[in-house]
């Protein structure tokens, strides 16, 4: 059977530039999700019921993220990565080498949704080039989620 040729308006050339960048989100969204949840699992201290539950949100919501992520790379034409050893090569976001206490765990979590948010963003030249709204629409979206989350948590920092 052979494949059929995508022709939805967008380029090979861009389709795949496009798919490329979304990797890296995908990379960056699943590593910080899998941060966020070993924080979930492992949190103590007198924060530990506010954290406990606000990690247990942004995991969820980071869970469905990807699944979006990766769909859209499909949808372009490319396979999704979905190893941690792919993961590990594309993703902006370091994995911890240590026990990071509750007030770490915080600033980890703030340096990585920033770090989403800077890969998000810089997809963005070849999306508007391409004319491609529905991932344009897709960043967008993480944008506020990466941008807003990160603020609530740098709020927990503040005196």
């Amino acid at each position: 059977m052979s494949e059929m040729t995508i022709d939805i308006g967008i380029s090979e050339a861009d389709r795949n530039e496009i798919a490329d960048g979304l990797a890296k989100v995908l990379a960056d969204s699943y590593t910080l999700y899998l941060k966020t949840h070993n924080y979930h699992w492992n949190v103590t201290g007198p924060m530990f019921q506010t954290l406990h539950l606000m990690f247990e949100q942004h995991y969820n919501e980071l869970a469905l993220a990807v699944d979006e992520i990766a769909e859209r790379i499909r949808a372009l034409g490319a396979k999704a990565p979905g190893t941690y050893r792919e993961f590990t090569a594309l993703s902006s976001i370091d994995e911890d080498t240590d026990e990071p206490d509750a007030t770490d765990m915080i600033r980890r979590l703030v340096r990585g949704h920033e770090s989403v948010a800077r890969t998000a963003r810089s997809v963005f030249p070849v999306v508007e080039r391409a004319s491609d709204e529905p991932t344009a629409d897709l960043l967008t979206q993480r944008l506020q989620v990466h941008e807003k989350t990160a603020w609530m948590l740098r709020s927990l920092l503040e005196s």
